[in-house]
């Protein structure tokens, strides 16, 4: 079985589990072994397992060479405590796993991780201005226009005015929208590229879109300072000064200007294990528990940066804005350690860029579900974000103007034309939601015919072609679409309405126009000479 790419998607995490025991299972080399005078066949010892499996996780394109040999045990630890391994007697779940010579084997069964039942696909409505609710007070030149798909007879209406044909329209005004508003259209576009990012048919099996803060989301994008760092309104979720204050020694080593007592041999590293300490110590990740399948999902678009780039920025919005500020303050910190070639080495038996991963990655992102390769996909995750950090905090610029722009058009001032009371307006962003095949097939045909119906109508109703030119038209139409054609001109009689026949009479011959009489032939005399 050959290890494959598992793309983004419901239940990624699961699916990378189940793939990885499935290689673990058929590829592990299994022999005799004995132990304490007793032989025991198809079974292995611990170190060649941790050697194997570290091996197939270093060349599969999911994880990676950065997988280190203590994340393989760790990962050994859980295959042991979830019956995936069990030693030699059968023994398994509260067992101690180590890199060393005991023995184990497989159980009979595979111990597969069974995928979550498929939640019901329920369309969530946003909440956006209800321009039909009628506003207390509102004067005549106040009125609040409906929103819908404007036809061809009603766009010849609205521009005829440009011709002449049709009176000046009357200002109208939109009510102004509330910073609730504001909020839920944010959420409402936000999720909707989200999901186009990630390529999914529904966010519903990687995101709980009730539990997305529309506040935090705006609170991230406007309330930054120079820097891009978020600004907390409640300052008691601040970091502490003397956490600030060590990351700020290590960051810019050496030149540390909060650094006012003598430093010691290895004070760099108590330095450094306060900061991690700090951060270990946490209940929840800075990524959160209700999004660790979204950043799964996006760590299966490694292979196409800027999408991977775009889907990062994107779900970082959706963060608690003190989880973004702490999450941008301590990847930079990172990044400028590893970097930094002045700093002494903070560890005798790893680089300073392994350290970096093994000590926050846990803190950054992990799952509520110990079975699941939360430390490997977490480590796969820091490391891009230490890399690639100042281009993934910082807020998606195209997404910023795409809202700004909806948001400007639904307060831009409206003309009512006298006899319409609707208005052209672009559809507010929803959410996309699984349907039935039949009504798939139904929304395809309907979809695709009424911009015909519509073109057909424009071409019948129009006046300022020819008569020769619409019956041109009208015969291109025919033969390119005879099923649509036939809906609006089922008989010859109603297509003859478009061009009344006009009367025809032949004027009689007049007589007294010719300039002679008709006179019979007349044989003359001829002359001589």
């Amino acid at each position: 079985m050959e290890p494959r790419l598992v793309g983004p998607g419901p239940y990624r995490a699961t699916r990378l589990w189940n793939e990885i025991i499935e290689l673990f299972r058929s590829g592990m080399p299994l022999r005799k072994h004995r132990c304490r005078f007793k032989s025991y066949e198809r079974c292995f010892k611990a170190s060649e397992a941790v050697d194997w499996l570290h091996e197939l996780l270093g060349c599969n394109q999911n994880f990676g060479p950065e997988v280190t040999r203590s994340q393989t045990v760790k990962l050994l630890k859980k295959f042991l405590k979830n019956h995936v391994i069990e030693d030699i007697k059968g023994r398994w779940g509260k067992e101690d796993f180590q890199d060393d010579g005991h023995l184990y084997r497989f159980p009979p069964s595979s111990p597969l991780k069974p995928y979550p039942k498929k939640p019901s696909c329920t369309k969530e409505v946003i909440k956006f201005p209800d321009w039909n609710e009628p506003m207390s007070g509102a004067s005549q030149e106040h009125i609040l226009v409906k929103s819908v798909t404007m036809n061809s007879e009603m766009w010849y209406k609205r521009h005829s005015i440009a011709i002449g044909e049709v009176p000046a329209g009357k200002f109208m005004y939109r009510r102004e929208l509330t910073q609730a508003n504001i909020e839920e259209i944010w959420k409402s576009m936000t999720l909707t590229r989200l999901q186009k990012t990630l390529g999914l048919d529904s966010l519903e099996e990687v995101l709980d879109t009730k539990l997305v803060n529309a506040k935090h989301i705006v609170q991230n994008v406007y309330s930054v300072n120079k820097q891009g760092i978020v600004i907390l309104e409640d300052k008691s979720k601040e970091l502490p000064h003397w956490i600030l204050s060590a990351m700020k020694c290590l960051a810019n080593w050496p030149s540390c200007s909060d650094l006012k007592q003598p430093t010691y041999s290895g004070f760099e590293r108590d330095v450094f294990k306060t900061i991690a300490d700090y951060f270990g110590q946490m209940k929840e990740p800075l990524l959160t528990f209700h999004l660790f399948d979204v950043f799964v999902s996006v760590l299966g678009l490694l292979q196409k940066h800027s999408k991977v780039i775009e889907a990062l920025q994107i779900s970082c919005l959706l963060l608690p804005p003190e989880n973004r500020k702490k999450l941008q303050l301590l990847v930079r910190m990172m990044a400028r350690i590893s970097f930094n070639k002045d700093l002494p080495p903070l560890s005798e038996s790893v680089t300073t860029r392994t350290l970096m991963v093994q000590a926050f990655s846990r803190c950054i992102l992990c799952s509520k579900d110990e079975i699941d390769l939360d430390e490997l996909l977490a480590a796969k995750l820091v490391s891009f974000l230490m890399d690639n950090y100042q281009e993934i905090l910082n807020i998606p610029s195209s997404l910023k103007a795409s809202v700004e722009e909806h948001v400007v058009h639904l307060q831009r001032v409206q003309i009512k034309y006298p006899g319409a009371d609707t208005d052209a307006t672009f559809p507010a962003p929803s959410f996309c939601h699984q349907i039935s095949t039949d009504e798939f097939e139904s929304q395809r045909a309907n979809g695709s015919q009424e911009p015909l119906v519509a073109l057909l109508e424009e071409i019948a109703m129009n006046k300022e072609i020819s008569v020769k030119d619409k019956k041109k038209k009208l015969k291109q139409f025919q033969k390119s679409y005879p099923e649509v054609y036939r809906v609006r001109f089922p008989t010859p009689e109603a297509e003859a309405v478009l061009f009344p026949e006009k009367n025809k009479q032949k004027p009689p011959i007049l007589m007294w126009a010719l300039k002679k009489p008709f006179q019979p032939f007349h044989r003359t005399r001829s002359f001589r000479m």
